[in-house]
């Protein structure tokens, strides 16, 4: 999500796909703002589509690179989580595919979905076009916490996580292959993208989004397949979660300090400029901060609690 208004074309480029393992195939973002990366895995009799791209132009695109990869066998789709560029295209599969994802993502579509679309109108023409027409969907299979998709001699499993980077995140993993999809969880080349938006979205926790991050480490990936930038090896894990708690901790140690938030983000902003010069998207380093000072309030709590139940044992 920018915050200057897009002047390029968010556009999905199917003729740009590779195929990372065995019938398992991105449509790389090559850098483009406001573009996912997006997959295609196949099985015996069936394929899944992550992800759909922004609106239903691209969506149509995907849905028509899936079906010339599927060559007949059934079609499924799935998102990451519901922001417009993964998930709003979903209307394009609605007669062609099955559409699964986990409650929380679900509930994030209903009660979130409308206030996000108008947001994402208003950065910029080309982000409106392919907005254009846009309809919510409901997903034809909704599921709490897994779902184990059988595409004919591969089962793919389809993983909500809890909420980090959104409530209804989830993670798509290729076992046979080695290869997990991790929506906006990772990003590579870039600041994590934290949505905090207060007073409109404060659902995104740094603190849980630390402790989903290393989980998927702990499952010990080959390959990761980011929301946005390269395919990567394991590593981009513990990159990004490294990452996320050096802001947590250099946040919280300015907030015990009684600093303010706006003192902070500026601290921050220029150490971890320094530390990361190469990576783009440095405004979300300041939405981060916010995050974290608002986890730091719950944190202090948290301790003050603890203090209180061992002064009264």
């Amino acid at each position: 999500m920018p915050f200057e208004p897009l002047t390029h074309e968010p556009a999905v480029e199917p003729g740009q796909a590779v195929e990372i393992a065995r019938d398992v195939v991105v449509i790389p973002n090559h850098g483009v703002e406001l573009v996912p990366n997006i997959g295609v895995i196949g099985g015996g009799h069936s394929v899944l589509v992550v992800d759909t791209g922004l609106g239903p132009r691209n969506a149509e695109k995907v849905l028509a690179f899936a079906a010339e990869q599927a060559r007949g066998r059934r079609l499924y789709l799935t998102t990451t989580h519901f922001h417009p560029e993964h998930a709003f295209g979903a209307q394009v599969f609605a007669d062609q595919a099955t559409y699964l994802v986990n409650s929380a993502q679900a509930a994030d579509l209903v009660h979130k979905g409308p206030g996000y679309l108008e947001m994402f109108r208003g950065l910029g023409a080309p982000v409106a076009r392919n907005l254009e027409d846009v309809v919510l969907i409901a997903p034809d299979v909704v599921f709490d916490d897994g779902y184990e998709l059988d595409l004919g001699g591969r089962v793919v499993r389809l993983g909500a996580t809890g909420r980090a980077h959104s409530p209804g995140d989830q993670v798509v993993t290729v076992p046979d292959a080695g290869v997990l999809f991790t929506g906006d969880l990772v990003e590579a080349g870039q600041f994590a993208i934290f949505p905090w938006f207060p007073p409109y979205d404060t659902d995104v926790s740094g603190s849980r989004w630390i402790e989903v991050l290393r989980r998927l480490d702990a499952a010990r990936p080959d390959l990761v397949v980011p929301g946005h930038g390269d395919v990567s090896g394991r590593r981009i894990l513990t990159d990004v979660r490294e990452y996320l708690e050096l802001l947590r901790d250099e946040t919280w140690r300015r907030r015990d300090s009684a600093l303010p938030e706006e003192t902070i983000a500026a601290e921050l902003e220029a150490l971890m400029i320094e530390r990361h010069p190469e990576w783009e998207g440095r405004d979300w380093i300041a939405k981060g901060v916010g995050c974290f000072c608002a986890d730091h309030s719950g944190h202090q709590a948290a301790g003050a609690g603890e203090t209180a139940e061992s002064a009264s044992a």
